[in-house]
């Protein structure tokens, strides 16, 4: 049987086990609990390929309890309470001899699969470990989280990725017939993109792909051989919310460099270009707003366009709206306006509009002083006259302040002209 080099160099024990020294080295949170075999029901968070089920299998070998492993995508309720039913008739107290049920995936659980697991895990019957690509706190159900402690693995760094490599190099079987050097590496663990068992995979291509009994491994060699590098993006799951929270915030951060790499990202990763421009839209009046008015004007005129032209042409228009954006003037007043003013209606609530300014569309409206004493801005020197238009109770109120930029400096002058004795500009 063909079984992949990054099988074949799982590791058996804690000892062989690379990388993750915050949760199993000698200081780390899980190192006394493994150690001691009694170890808590738990979430592994962390990207593919750092580890999540050789640990949980490490777990259950060095603590040698009962090992039940789930698959999400291809287990059911049904599986689940098989699993615990072999569990209770083991014994079904706190101990440390306790079945470990490890399910991969678990946030592709639905919520029933998920509460089925309560009970087993409350009465000890197993102890659970699952392992998750997404955020724990999105995927999973809060009384199953609460009943679980949650680690963070994270990606493989450039010494641990080493480490890797020469154990395959040295400890490997079916690599033993081949001498192997490691010329240069930067190729290889840039492709890797801190995944330990991609790594793997790609370096058994690159040494099978070899006829000669003597592989040199070169940057240029990966490179040819190695065709795409698969873009880490999932479009349902945290490194959708993450990539488009680092465009965001490089735009706020006016870095057009950083927002078109960010975008590439998401291009990259078939990323909705709808959701992209609509995120723009937002940000133009968010972040941008009076500072450069046009800035919605060309954010709208994207999202119109990329939904008529579509990919792969759609990125050039997303990628000069995005570039324009950041390098915009900057201002929230807006958004700052309109967060004071709801916050003030929720502390006042439905205040009386003044009289003078209400509509008047019949006698008796008329009669009761609706829109009397109005004056028609219109009929007056720079159409303006100074009247009140707030509620009596909230008069004097300031939301909108200009932010400090060109444009909102002359709406700032205008404004302190007109309402000089009344708002506070």
């Amino acid at each position: 049987m063909n079984v992949p080099l990054a099988e074949r160099m799982r590791p058996k024990t804690l000892s062989e086990y690379v990388s993750q020294e915050h949760l199993v080295g000698q200081d780390g949170a899980l190192y006394h609990q493994i150690h001691s075999g009694i170890v808590p029901s738990m979430i592994l968070w962390g990207p593919p390929g750092t580890g999540k089920t050789t640990l949980a299998t490490v777990i259950a070998n060095q603590s040698q309890r009962p090992f039940y492993t789930l698959s999400a995508i291809s287990s059911g309720v049904k599986d689940v309470r098989e699993v615990i039913e072999k569990a209770k008739q083991g014994g079904g107290l706190f101990t440390s001899k306790n079945p470990i049920l490890f399910i991969d995936e678990i946030h592709r659980f639905s919520k029933s699969q998920q509460d089925s697991l309560l009970g087993a895990v409350e009465k000890g019957w197993v102890t659970l470990i699952g392992a998750t690509t997404e955020n724990p706190s999105f995927e999973v159900i809060p009384a199953l989280l609460s009943r679980c402690q949650v680690y963070v693995l994270h990606p493989f760094g450039k010494n641990d990725l080493l480490e890797l490599l020469d154990r395959a190099i040295h400890e490997d079987n079916v690599l033993a017939h081949k001498k192997i050097k490691l010329k240069e590496t930067e190729a290889l663990l840039r492709l890797s993109g801190g995944d330990g068992r991609k790594l793997l995979n790609i370096f058994e291509l690159l040494v099978s792909s070899e006829q000669e009994d003597e592989v040199i491994i070169t940057d240029e060699m990966v490179q040819r051989k190695v065709q795409k590098n698969t873009v880490l993006y999932d479009k349902t799951g945290e490194q959708h919310y993450d990539i488009i929270s680092a465009f965001i915030k490089s735009v706020r951060g006016s870095d057009p460099n950083a927002a078109v790499y960010w975008l590439a990202r998401m291009i990259e990763g078939g990323e909705d270009v709808k959701f992209i421009a609509r995120r723009m839209i937002i940000l133009a009046s968010e972040d941008i707003g009076n500072a450069n008015p046009t800035a919605l004007v060309l954010a709208n005129a994207t999202f119109q366009a990329v939904n008529v032209i579509g990919y792969p042409e759609a990125r050039i228009i997303l990628s000069q709206c995005a570039t324009y954006l950041a390098s915009s003037q900057k201002s929230n007043a807006s958004y700052q306006a309109i967060g004071k003013a709801q916050q003030t209606v929720r502390q006042t609530g439905d205040l009386s509009v003044p009289l003078h300014i209400r509509n008047a569309p019949t006698k008796l409206m008329k009669d009761l002083g609706y829109g009397k004493e109005y004056r028609y801005a219109h009929d007056y020197a720079e159409n303006f006259v100074e009247q009140e238009f707030l509620p009596e109770e909230i008069s004097g109120s300031t939301f909108y302040q200009p932010g400090n930029n060109p444009r909102e400096n002359a709406l700032r002058d205008f404004l302190s002209k007109r309402w000089k004795d009344k708002y506070d500009y």
